[in-house]
């Protein structure tokens, strides 16, 4: 579902934005404090857009994401200098693999509760606007990938919910699960094809694709927009011309070496947290805000 959280209602520049920022400082930096960083900005945006729970619902997937790659990647990756033992099948098992497993996980959760955000503050609306000029089939396809997701979970729901009142609900054993699950998606798959017609319909009665068609948008580019799009460039500019100076830097093979700390590792952990935290930052003080207005009057 769309967000209306404060950092949703920037202009959709800003979003992409952020986010491929976001998602490409956090898929390159593999230094555990990178990691631990980018985790905890994905978690506390989960919780800033759609509570606690929805970051148990994301944090589950995430965690066992992050578990299976931790737990995949000694099992086949079999590099490194430090020996802990051997598996039964004769290959070392080395600290190493264990170290990139870890931080391989952490990186695939954390990209992982990143997209969950990316869903609900890049509508369909905000990419048809970004790519419907330049790449309209692209945008298209983003749009209705992004909303896919949510409306079958949606929908999914509903069916679920209408089964139960009309006395069709799950019972207790696992084949009277399988039996409504099973009743349930055949609902899910008839409705998706009856809604593809429709929208396909709809386009067509729209104009979709004929030369010279026009889309309504009421999205501007203010000061506030220009201003956001200036700080996440310094931020991630900072981070990146830190970490080419060395600060830090993170090696796995053939032995684990973290780059040594001090006054510029500082600097661009601190530049990486202030970018993971902004939409935070900037809901936060929207609440103190309207709290303060709400007060006053």
């Amino acid at each position: 579902m769309p967000s209306d959280d404060a950092f949703s209602r920037y202009h959709p520049l800003v979003g992409l934005c952020y986010f491929a920022l976001v998602l490409g400082l956090g898929m390159t930096l593999m230094h555990p404090v990178c990691l631990g960083i980018s985790l905890a900005g994905a978690a506390a945006l989960r919780v800033r857009l759609g509570g606690v729970r929805a970051l148990r619902r994301g944090g589950a997937a995430a965690l066992f994401s992050m578990l299976f790659a931790a737990a995949a990647n000694p099992a086949f990756s079999h590099e490194g200098v430090s020996v802990l033992c051997y598996l039964p099948s004769g290959n070392p098992l080395t600290l190493e693999s264990i170290c990139y497993g870890l931080a391989s996980g952490a990186m695939l959760g954390a990209v992982l509760l990143w997209f969950v955000s990316v869903s609900e503050v890049m509508t369909s609306d905000k990419i048809v606007y970004l790519f419907g000029r330049a790449a309209p089939a692209l945008s298209l396809v983003l749009s209705m990938s992004l909303r896919l997701i949510p409306r079958f979970r949606a929908q999914a729901a509903a069916v679920a919910e209408a089964q139960k009142c009309i006395g069709r609900g799950a019972g207790r054993g696992a084949v009277s699960r399988l039996r409504h699950g099973a009743v349930v998606l055949s609902i899910l798959i008839t409705w998706s094809l009856e809604n593809a017609l429709e929208t396909a319909d709809s386009m067509k009665g729209r104009g979709y694709g004929l030369p010279g068609r026009t889309a309504f948008s009421t999205y501007r580019l203010e000061r506030r927009d220009a201003a956001m799009l200036c700080w996440c460039a310094l931020c991630a500019g900072c981070v990146v011309c830190c970490v080419r100076a060395g600060a830090l830097a993170a090696r796995y093979y053939p032995s684990v070496s973290l780059g040594e700390g001090g006054p510029l590792a500082a600097a661009a952990a601190c530049a990486y947290a202030a970018l993971c935290l902004t939409p935070c930052v900037i809901g936060c003080w929207e609440d103190m805000k309207w709290k303060h207005l709400t007060y006053r009057t």
